[in-house]
């Protein structure tokens, strides 16, 4: 069963997964895909339940502007090697000004989600089988990072000098 963890603990997960919809999107918390929400926006802008997925290769133009008011946005890591998905990140964090829970789902992996947090995700559904514990150790062992990133727009060199 995967785990749901943001930086500091386990989560219990609020939201399912809606892949394909016939007709009408079901009620409550749900994440549904990027092109259907992006096709049917106007009819579901009443709702507050729904979140979209974005795969990797999504074009982020089509949902920088539109985004900002979902309460959750979740981005597919399809491979672990397969690193889009940061960039995707950080587009939506810092050109949508979205405010709401950015997710990682997919192929992801213990020993990236630090870089991912780096990016802007807030919780991480861990590949099936891998240990949130483990998970939230490996995030505890950075206690500073040198680089500027979203989770820390100064370099250390900026923030010793001060």
């Amino acid at each position: 069963m995967q785990k749901l963890i943001n930086h500091t603990c386990t989560l219990e997960d609020n939201w399912s997964f809606v892949e394909s919809i016939e007709s009408t999107v079901p009620a409550g918390n749900v994440i549904i895909p990027g092109s259907f929400w992006l096709e049917n926006k106007e009819s579901l802008s009443n709702r507050e339940d729904i979140g979209i997925w974005l795969d990797s290769d999504a074009e982020p133009e089509l949902f920088i502007q539109e985004i900002k008011s979902l309460p959750l946005v979740a981005i597919n890591f399809p491979a672990f090697a397969n690193g889009r998905g940061y960039s995707l990140a950080r587009l939506v964090k810092e050109r949508s000004e979205f405010k709401g829970e950015l997710r990682a789902i997919g192929d992801v992996l213990i020993d990236q989600i630090y870089f991912m947090k780096r990016c802007g995700f807030d919780s991480f559904l861990l590949k099936d089988g891998l240990s949130a514990e483990k998970a939230l150790e490996y995030l505890a062992t950075f206690s500073d990072p040198y680089q500027l990133a979203f989770d820390q727009p100064t370099p250390l060199f900026r923030r010793k000098a001060d």
